[in-house]
């Protein structure tokens, strides 16, 4: 077995792990973590296969919402700063050793480039992954893409709404009154005078004498 099938083992190990204790953690900090590693780990995979454009994508984009993810998870469930505080010492642990098997693999895909294994069959020298992605996306599978967008605004609008469902601190629109206003329901026009008399100061008792 080549070093390339070993290698790709691994990475499937520990992404599915890393998949599974996402929907099985019982603490959202334990999720986002896992997820993180397995956002990280299929973009070692995509590396393998000499998919620099989507790695780099996986990496920057989804690992870089995942803070976002995690703010929403935050917001959601109401958690406090003192809380997240005090649970520091708990999740280090965790934490460190997500961070570790990250760098570890980084340097088996980096390292692979130095070693025994044989090489992938190299690709023409004007073959351009952005370009066949770009094409492939909004050519053969633009129906599929424009689902995903869609599937994706359906999910921003349900999280907004469990997000403001009980809060009753901010203010509600209603689009069919905003439709059917007036502006005599919203300006009243009153007429002034440009001047305004003022009366004189009364003089003082030093004054009159």
């Amino acid at each position: 077995m080549s070093f390339d099938s070993i290698l790709f083992y691994l990475l499937a190990i520990v992404l599915v792990v890393a998949a599974f204790r996402v929907i099985t953690a019982n603490s959202p900090v334990t999720g986002v973590l896992h997820l993180i590693l397995a956002f990280f780990t299929a973009s070692m995979m995509w590396m393998l296969i000499q998919a620099e454009f989507l790695a780099l994508a996986l990496m920057i984009v989804y690992v870089g919402a995942v803070m976002v993810l995690f703010l929403f998870v935050v917001m959601m469930l109401d958690m406090r700063s003192e809380g997240l505080k005090s649970g520091l010492k708990v999740y280090l642990p965790l934490g460190l050793t997500v961070g570790g098997i990250m760098v570890l693999e980084m340097a088996f895909v980096v390292l692979r480039s130095w070693g025994d294994a044989p090489a992938l069959p190299q690709p023409a020298d004007n073959f351009d992954n952005t370009l066949a992605l770009g094409t492939a996306m909004y050519t053969d599978f633009s129906y599929a893409v424009q689902v995903g967008g869609l599937i994706l605004l359906v999910g921003m609008i349900a999280a907004i709404a469990l997000t403001m469902r009980k809060r009753s601190d901010y203010k509600r629109t209603n689009p069919g009154k905003q439709v059917r206003v007036r502006a005599s329901d919203r300006i009243r026009i009153v007429k002034m005078s440009s001047v305004v008399d003022t009366p004189a100061a009364p003089e003082s008792e030093g004054a009159e004498k």
